[in-house]
């Protein structure tokens, strides 16, 4: 159960920091309002899966689950720059996130 908790923790993570975006600096009262619930949840999660995983495990991998997340969506969403140097970094982060959950012993 903690894995499922991580993986929401971090899929809410890639939601508030697409999020903030759209805040334009926090002045915006909805989309402000939609970030920081998403932190807030995503964080209790991540403080829940942590009760059980290994805490540089799990913070590891809501990172990577953000970062990787962010930056997909970035692309597909936002118009950012899709390289193929940013795309092999982003897959160098998905393996990094896989090979602390293979080595969590959990």
């Amino acid at each position: 159960m903690a894995w499922v908790l991580l993986a929401v923790a971090g899929l809410l993570e890639v939601g508030w920091s697409i999020g903030m975006k759209f805040t334009d600096g926090f002045t915006r009262l909805w989309p402000s309002v939609f970030t920081i619930a998403g932190i807030a949840a995503s964080m209790v999660l991540l403080s829940q899966a942590a009760k059980s995983l290994p805490i540089g495990t799990a913070y590891g991998v809501w990172v990577g689950i953000g970062a990787a997340g962010a930056a997909v969506l970035g692309m597909l969403v936002l118009g950012e720059p899709a390289t193929a140097a940013r795309i092999f970094f982003i897959v160098l982060l998905l393996v990094a996130v896989v090979g602390l959950k293979a080595t969590s012993g959990h």
